[in-house]
């Protein structure tokens, strides 16, 4: 007899697959003609490889709804539509929560911020979320950086130093996070495998640019 899931995906899941793209429909990916759900896909195919339930895999597809397509008042349909816990996954991931994404505050705040959050305040749903979305960028910077150098950084807007310097940052982040004690279940193990993918990623980043960039956010 074929092999079957013993828990499959449930019609939520196809209903958020296609909110997801109704709402990023028009989104390229930062500085690519790209589809931007290409990378929320990435991103909830990495968290359902990784320990992630429904739930968590919904918030990946999710992610940055409330960063980009609407602030605060997408919060709360989404937690009408698929309920509190996955709202409170996506807020987790979030670092800015205004209506006009033209409005949010000041790079270096917010990633200072997300930082924070990530080393003493995420649980652990909402690291592996967040693991899970900065491997699949880190992934992309690494293969543009190959195709087409330093010129890859221009997009970001803490350009080269910066960027590099926020990728270092957030692994050490989730290093610190995952030395706190904690359980052997499958989302565990998945938040330390995707350390280490990404702690990977970025060391080839690094090597490759001759540095570990620089906090721009100092002074």
């Amino acid at each position: 007899m074929p092999r079957v899931l013993s828990k499959p995906l449930s019609d939520t899941f196809n209903d958020a697959l296609v909110y997801a793209h109704n709402l990023h429909r028009h989104q390229p990916r930062k500085g690519r003609d790209i589809p931007y759900i290409g990378h929320l896909l990435g991103v909830a195919s990495l968290v359902l490889e990784n320990g992630g339930d429904e739930d968590m895999g919904i918030a990946a597809l999710l992610h940055d709804a409330v960063e980009d397509q609407g602030g605060l008042p997408r919060r709360d349909e989404i937690a009408a539509r698929y309920g509190e816990r996955v709202a409170a996954i996506v807020m987790g991931c979030t670092d800015s929560d205004a209506v006009d994404p033209h409005q949010k505050a000041p790079w270096c705040d917010r990633k200072l911020a997300y930082i924070e959050h990530m080393t003493h305040e995420a649980d652990g749903d909402v690291r592996l979320v967040s693991l899970a979305d900065k491997v699949h960028n880190a992934r992309a910077i690494l293969t543009d950086h190959v195709e087409a150098g330093d010129s890859c950084f221009e997009r970001f807007s803490g350009r080269k130093d910066g960027t590099l310097w926020y990728y270092r940052s957030v692994v050490d982040a989730f290093r610190h996070a995952e030395s706190r004690p904690h359980d052997g279940s499958p989302v565990a193990v998945g938040r330390r495998r995707l350390i280490v993918e990404l702690e990977r990623v970025v060391k080839e980043l690094e090597a490759r640019c001759g540095g570990k960039g620089k906090n721009p956010c100092r002074g």
